[in-house]
């Protein structure tokens, strides 16, 4: 006969340093899961002010109507927003063939958006414009749109228009971001 307990037989069950492993397990797995859900929630709001901030960059840029070089800015919410209108050098290619006297030749604008927000956040968004008016010319006729003639009269005494083309044409040649 044995002594009792000497040698026992094993029992069914774990044993602390398994249990402790096992809890170390889990709660790692739960924290690494609540920060990928806090981060998941930070992206979602950085994702938001983005697109808030694209929309308002991309409205500033299709309503603004150029006719000269200017600079502006204001504030809309959390963001800051500036926007720069610069001439720029019509490419050769859209060079008029012959320069009409009392003319003033097609001229072409860089519209720059720029908007802040937050600590660093920031985008720009860059389009062309032609202008959608015509400066004044000097003389007695009055300005008509960029791209269309002004009206003629036929010998029926009617008034016709020929030529005519869309104006304030949008040159949209894609954003950066930065």
């Amino acid at each position: 006969m044995q002594a009792p307990g000497w040698p026992r037989e094993p029992e069914a069950g774990f044993t602390l340093l398994e249990v402790l492993i096992a809890l170390a397990i889990v709660g790692f797995a739960l924290v690494t899961l609540l920060q990928l859900s806090a981060q998941s929630l930070r992206l979602v709001k950085t994702s938001g002010d983005y697109q808030q901030a694209m929309v308002l960059a991309d409205r500033l840029a299709t309503t603004t109507q150029v006719t000269d070089e200017a600079t502006d800015g204001g504030e809309e919410g959390p963001f800051r927003w500036e926007r720069r209108i610069v001439l720029v050098p019509l490419p050769e290619e859209l060079q008029p063939k012959e320069i009409i006297p009392g003319r003033e030749l097609p001229k072409l604008f860089a519209v720059t958006v720029g908007v802040r927000w937050g600590q660093k956040q920031q985008l720009e968004l860059a389009t062309l414009r032609t202008p959608t008016t015509a400066p004044p010319v000097p003389g007695n006729q009055p300005a008509t749109t960029i791209g269309t003639q002004p009206p003629t009269t036929s010998s029926t005494g009617q008034p016709t228009t020929s030529g005519a083309r869309p104006s304030g044409s949008d040159l949209r040649g894609g954003f950066g971001t930065r």
